[in-house]
This record gives C-alpha cells, structure tokens and sequence, in this order.
C-alpha cells in the first residue's frame, strides 16, 4: 500500500471496525507502513470525533454495555439532551394522531411537552409514569397497555402487552434504546423490553428511534432493529458532526 493522507488512513480504519468490531495496532502499522506513533495519532484522533474507543494494543468500535441502570439514574443522565430530543419529537406529531409510547425514561419527556402543544391525541403506553403525565387530559385517549407491573420502572411488561399491541393500528412509534451502532443497530439491555418494542414498530406506519447522543457507538446487550428498519433516530445537538456525517452516507436519517 502506498503513502496514504491521514483522511484515507482513518476511513481504512473505520471500514475495519466495522468489519471486525475491533483493530490492532501492529496491523495497521504494517498496513499503512507508517510509525507507531503516527498510528497512534490516528486513533487518538478518531477516538476524540467519538468514532472509537482506544483499547491497550489498538482500539474498539463499540462500547459493550451490557448492564440495566437503575431508572432513577437514567431519568436524571443526560437530562437536557432528552428535553431537546423530546423537542425535536413535537414535529413529527399532528393533532388526533395515534402514538405509541415505550417506557423509556426519553418518552416520558415526551409526554411532558405533549399536554402543552396538542389538544387531541391517542396514546399508548406501557408507561406507568407516561400515563400519569398525561391522565388529567380530558381529550386524550389514553391506553395503557396491560400486563405484567414491573417495580422498578413503573412500566408493564409480557406477552399480554404484546397481544395487546396487535389489536392497534399506530401512526407513530417513539422507541428508547440504549446503544445505536451502524454494525449492530439499535440494541437495549432488558430482555423483556426487546418484543414489546419490536411489536410497536411493527404495528406502526412510522417509527422513530429516540437516542441522545451519548449512546452513538455503543452496544447493549439485545438488538432491538436494524437502523433501516426505521424512518428516523432523533438525538440531541451535542451529536459531533463527524458521526452525524457517518450515518447520513449510509443513508441512516439522523435529526439533532
């Protein structure tokens, strides 16, 4: 391979981790027939656009993060970025629509603005909290979807919610997931969560991913979908413009 500009270079880089999940440095020192040093910048500087994470001995794609965060904690993580997603979600939602909503703790920012901007919706839920939002107005048609209460995130979950789902026709579909990756897709970490989400987007002529731009890169422990398998992915602002760039080329619709 001959004398290749940084921007080859990084682009080789990426097509590799996409490919592989993970690259070692050595190999790209032979590829590319530069230093270690060089090599190393490389990936410093593609781990700073938030395209990588550096690794001992080279460097990774995707963050793994296989673990469930109390919802607590994720309600008040990244607060400011789910108001501004919940935002942008407002035009995407006309008067007398139909909307499903999951139990994500992005949804029920939703549900806050929603009461402030519509007077006439249908909404479904397995949202504990959503429906608590929402339940004092008198034109809103409110289902929630039964099943089995889950403690911890006030939400419900089995295969009643699923069966449930099948007996509606949805406009839209909100779905929060905690790790959107190019290889992988859209990926959550609570396995009872997976099929009332995959129900809601099948059952729904438009289906939206809520994201915010912490979780770009990084996959969770169960795929929910593949990115096209949806219209858009709403994220927040703080979405570095490299990334943004990224999803556009493989024609993923991305809305900051």
């Amino acid at each position: 391979m001959g004398v290749l500009l940084a921007e080859e270079r990084y682009k080789i880089i990426l097509d590799l981790l996409e490919k592989n999940n993970s690259v070692k440095s050595s190999y790209l020192i032979e590829l590319f027939g530069v230093s270690v040093e060089t090599v190393r910048r490389d990936l410093e500087h593609l781990e700073k656009e938030g395209f990588l994470h550096r690794v001992h001995g080279g460097a990774m794609l995707d963050q793994i993060n296989p673990k469930s965060i109390d919802f607590k904690i994720r309600e008040k993580s990244h607060n400011q970025e789910k108001v501004n997603i919940a935002q942008n979600a407002m035009g995407f939602i006309s008067e007398e629509s139909v909307i499903a909503l999951d139990n994500g703790t992005t949804t029920l920012e939703i549900a806050k603005l929603l009461k402030n901007k519509f007077k006439k919706l249908t909404i479904l839920t397995n949202s504990i909290l959503v429906v608590e939002e929402l339940v004092d107005e008198p034109d809103y048609t409110i289902i929630l979807l039964g099943g089995i209460v889950n403690t911890k995130d006030k939400s419900l979950k089995g295969e009643l919610v699923e069966n449930y789902i099948n007996l509606f026709h949805i406009d839209i579909c909100f779905i929060s997931v905690s790790g959107i990756s190019l290889k992988e897709g859209a990926t959550e970490f609570e396995i009872d969560t997976i099929p009332i989400q995959k129900r809601l987007i099948e059952r729904s002529g438009k289906k939206i991913l809520l994201a915010d731009s912490s979780k770009f890169g990084v996959v969770s422990l169960l795929k929910v979908c593949d990115l096209n398998d949806v219209d858009h992915i709403i994220t927040d602002s703080n979405l570095k413009e490299a990334i943004y760039e990224r999803y556009k080329a493989k024609g993923i619709d991305v809305i900051k």
